[in-house]
C-alpha cells in the first residue's frame, strides 16, 4: 500500500541582508510583519544547539552574525540574516537559473503597497498587470526591497488566482 502524501505548510523563510536594523523597519513599516525576536547576535560556539546548529549550516569560516525573527499575518515566519563585512551588493536575478528566485505576498491595494515599497528605498520591477481586464480584478506585479530581494503581489488568494476559470477566460 503506498503511503499517503500530503501538503505541509509553509514555515519561514531565510533573507540575508547587509543592515538587519534597516531590514526589520523595512518589513515592519512596509509590509507590516511582526517583529517576534528582536535582532540579536550569534556566536560560533559549540556549547548550545543554536550554536552547533549554524557551525552544522555555516560551516566553520564564521564567527559571528546578526538574526531576526519576524512573522507574516497568516504566520509564516520571516528569519533575517545579516553577517559582518558582507557585500551589499544585490543578488543577481536569475529566474532561468534552478533555484528561488521569488516569494509571493498578497494585499488588496496593491498600488499603495507598491509605492510604500519604492518610498523605502525598493524598486517597481514592472507595471501592474491585469490577469484579466475589465474581467476580474485580479493583478499582480513583481517587486524588489531596498536590498534587491525579488518579491511579487498578488492581490488575491493564490488558490483563488490559479483556480478553475480563475486563469483561463
Amino acid at each position: 500500500m503506498k503511503e499517503k502524501v500530503y501538503p505541509r505548510s509553509f514555515s519561514h523563510i531565510g533573507i540575508t541582508v547587509p543592515n538587519i536594523e534597516k531590514a526589520v523597519k523595512f518589513y515592519e513599516e512596509v509590509m507590516g510583519w511582526y517583529v517576534i525576536m528582536q535582532p540579536s547576535e550569534v556566536k560560533k560556539e559549540r556549547e548550545t544547539a543554536i550554536g552547533q546548529m549554524c557551525i552544522d549550516v555555516f560551516g566553520e569560516k564564521w564567527e559571528t552574525f546578526e538574526i531576526a525573527h519576524m512573522a507574516t499575518s497568516d504566520g509564516v515566519g520571516i528569519e533575517l540574516f545579516s553577517f559582518p563585512n558582507m557585500s551589499d551588493e544585490k543578488p543577481a536575478f536569475s529566474p532561468f537559473k534552478t533555484g528561488l528566485f521569488h516569494f509571493c505576498v498578497q494585499d488588496p491595494d496593491i498600488e499603495e503597497l507598491v509605492d510604500k515599497i519604492v518610498a523605502y528605498g525598493g524598486k517597481q520591477r514592472m507595471p501592474i498587470r491585469e490577469y484579466y481586464p475589465n474581467e476580474k480584478p485580479y493583478k499582480m506585479v513583481y517587486v524588489e526591497d531596498p536590498f534587491g530581494v525579488i518579491f511579487e503581489i498578488y492581490t488575491h488568494s493564490y488558490e483563488l488566482t490559479y483556480s478553475s476559470g480563475a486563469y483561463q477566460k
